[in-house]
């Protein structure tokens, strides 16, 4: 228990701390890579879809048909999915949509606003933005804990996935906040510090779920996990992903991430 412990906060924090790693390439680059962008926000969509409806949902509805029977197990899986779906789209709801880390942008936008003379505009624009990204990573974080904690090789998927998806929301914290201030060290360090809120829902859950941990709360927290992540697929990463896309790249990137996540499954039979 203790190593799966360290592993699911370890992961937690990978993902999280990933916005620092999207930071750091905006630095470096004029253009967005927009291929790149495509490709890995498709490849994360298709390993969110492909464990989530295919490893998730369905150890959630073991567990909870294990025990509470067929019926009650059934519906409470299914109103569990649905309610991981209800708390992320609320959550998106109230996040102004200027601010919205999914709102993606290009490297070049920024610096054409910067060179338009809005940089208070910029600089407000990058703090929510950095703001919003911790309320929607919260959630993230439980997810990405409790699925290491409940079994590992899935832990691994789920934060490769996520970290992958917070890499352009590192850009779209960062770049404002540089063209803004001309600080590269205060951009850097908002986004960084964005990606705190996942290890910090880590610790929620380690506190305060952790003591009601049976097979019944493992079940619901695992088919909302699963809806959540279903969720973000459609509603974020696919949608951003044909933003950018080029020759169906997008389509190639979700194939290519149901792919590697079936055969990683396969082999840990």
């Amino acid at each position: 228990m203790t190593e799966n412990l360290l592993l699911a906060f370890g992961l937690t924090l990978f993902a999280g701390l990933a916005t620092g790693i999207g930071s750091v390439l905006a630095f470096f680059t004029s253009h967005t890579n927009t291929k790149f962008l495509s490709l890995t926000l498709g490849f994360s969509a298709g390993v969110m879809i492909y464990v989530s409806m295919i490893e998730i949902f369905v150890k959630a509805k073991i567990a909870l048909v294990d025990a509470l029977g067929l019926v009650p197990g059934n519906w409470l899986t299914v109103g569990s999915f649905f309610a991981g779906m209800l708390l992320i789209a609320s959550i998106d709801k109230f996040i102004p949509k200027q601010s919205n880390p999914h709102e993606l942008k290009k490297v070049e936008d920024m610096n054409l606003q910067s060179s338009n003379g809005t940089t208070p505009d910029l600089l407000k624009m990058g703090t929510f933005t950095a703001l919003a990204i911790g309320i929607h990573n919260f959630p993230e974080g439980i997810a990405t804990f409790t699925s290491a904690l409940q079994d590992p090789k899935l832990g691994i998927a789920i934060a490769v996935a996520i970290a992958i998806h917070n890499i352009p929301e590192g850009i779209a914290v960062s770049v404002p906040v540089y063209f803004a201030t001309g600080d590269k060290k205060r951009a850097f360090k908002l986004s960084f510090l964005s990606g705190l809120s996942e290890p910090i829902g880590a610790l929620v859950a380690y506190l305060f779920l952790m003591p009601f941990l049976n097979e019944i709360m493992f079940g619901i927290i695992f088919a909302a996990v699963a809806g959540i992540m279903v969720f973000i697929s459609l509603d974020e990463l696919l949608p951003a992903a044909k933003r950018y896309d080029e020759a169906h790249l997008s389509i190639y990137g979700l194939i290519g991430g149901m792919a590697v996540m079936a055969l990683s499954l396969l082999l840990f039979i």
